[in-house]
């Protein structure tokens, strides 16, 4: 579990990205992130491991950075979005009169707001699951892209008490997926503007046109 906290400005940023794919040249000049492996169970394990012992060493972040590729049947592909809004897909309790979305006895609304924004950066509603979505999949999803890693960060976050930022490049969802080439064919692009979208988090670092 080798990573690098990032010093931006005045604050220390932990980058979290799913697997290797993703972490093209682009980004590899600019970060070293954890790398959690797929899906919110993956995430949650390893971010929350990583974080208890960050805070044994008095290291904590400041930040955390939420960064990957999403699919989206509405969106841009290949433009970079920050999540505005987080919800978990997989979770349904409504047979016992719960909202679905909502996890029982935990005083979450079913969508969890974002709220930090780096200025520039298009926004766009996000879910989380544990299930890759294509084609009639997406007419199940309020949200305007799926990712399979964010709402899970944001619950260590919340347990930790470190804001959030969430990034996603649409990858797929125009087409109905049938092989991963679909899902890795544009993944070069969005390195190239994920990087544009951290130096765009720096610069507002810096000048403290996103202050938390």
């Amino acid at each position: 579990m080798s990573f690098e906290l990032t010093r931006l400005g005045r604050h220390v940023v932990l980058f979290v990205m799913a697997v290797d794919a993703e972490y093209g040249p682009h980004l590899k000049s600019r970060i070293k992130p954890l790398m959690t492996g797929v899906g919110p169970i993956e995430a949650a394990i390893v971010l929350s491991h990583a974080l208890t012992k960050l805070q044994a060493k008095n290291e904590m972040p400041d930040l955390i950075v939420s960064l990957g590729s999403a699919g989206s049947r509405t969106l841009e592909q290949t433009e970079v979005y920050q999540a505005s809004s987080v919800a978990y897909r997989d979770m349904d309790a409504s047979p016992l009169g719960f909202e679905k979305g909502c996890t029982p006895f935990l005083d979450h609304p079913a969508i969890m707001p974002l709220p930090l924004r780096i200025p520039g950066v298009p926004e766009a509603a996000l879910s989380t699951g544990g299930n890759i979505v294509s084609g009639a999949a997406y007419d199940l999803i309020a949200a305007d892209m799926v990712d399979m890693e964010t709402f899970a960060i944001m619950r260590c976050c919340q347990l930790f008490g470190i804001p959030l930022i969430g990034l996603r490049g649409i990858s797929d969802g125009k087409a109905e997926l049938k092989h991963v080439d679909n899902w890795t064919e544009y993944l070069h692009v969005i390195d190239e503007k994920l990087a544009g979208v951290i130096d765009r988090l720096g610069n507002a670092l810096e000048s403290g046109n996103l202050a938390f």
